[in-house]
């Protein structure tokens, strides 16, 4: 059962991580490349499409999947690895986004002044910190791979 839910806690992190960092090397990037008014209504459709029940799973599942498995991986010698992997995803997945990009993308929706002040205040900052959880939550995956390992 342990190494069945630190798969799952792996699968969920990994998904995560890959998410995050697809919008480092590609979307973010891309989105670079436009002008302002296409930047500031794709970004607006990126965050009101991202929120869905699949993205809910994958993005807290991966918290409480990897919560669960260190709790059953405790007295295991996988328990440092996984408390890491916790400890990163919690940090990069939750606390970066929670304080930083959601704030951000909230800013971006409901600004009312034109696409290029929306998108200065908005862009630089959103990259610089997804660029953080990129790096935190694969992080994350890394330690939960090692850990499965040490089960």
């Amino acid at each position: 059962m342990t190494r069945g839910l630190v798969s799952v806690a792996t699968v969920l992190v990994g998904l995560s991580a890959g998410l995050f960092t697809a919008f480092s090397y590609a979307v973010m990037p891309g989105l670079r490349r436009t002008d302002d008014p296409t930047f500031v209504h794709a970004m607006r459709a990126i965050n009101g499409a991202i929120l869905n029940p699949v993205f809910g799973v994958v993005f807290v599942g991966a918290g409480i999947a990897a919560a669960t498995a260190l709790a059953a991986a405790w007295g295991s010698d996988a328990r440092p690895w996984l408390v890491a992997a916790l400890a990163l995803y919690v940090i990069g997945g939750f606390i970066v986004t929670g304080a930083v990009n959601v704030p951000l993308n909230d800013a971006l929706e409901s600004g009312d002044s034109g696409p290029a002040q929306l998108r200065a205040a908005f862009e630089d900052r959103w990259v610089v910190f997804n660029h953080v959880r990129s790096v935190l939550t694969t992080a994350s995956f890394a330690c939960l791979v090692i850990g499965a390992g040490r089960l």
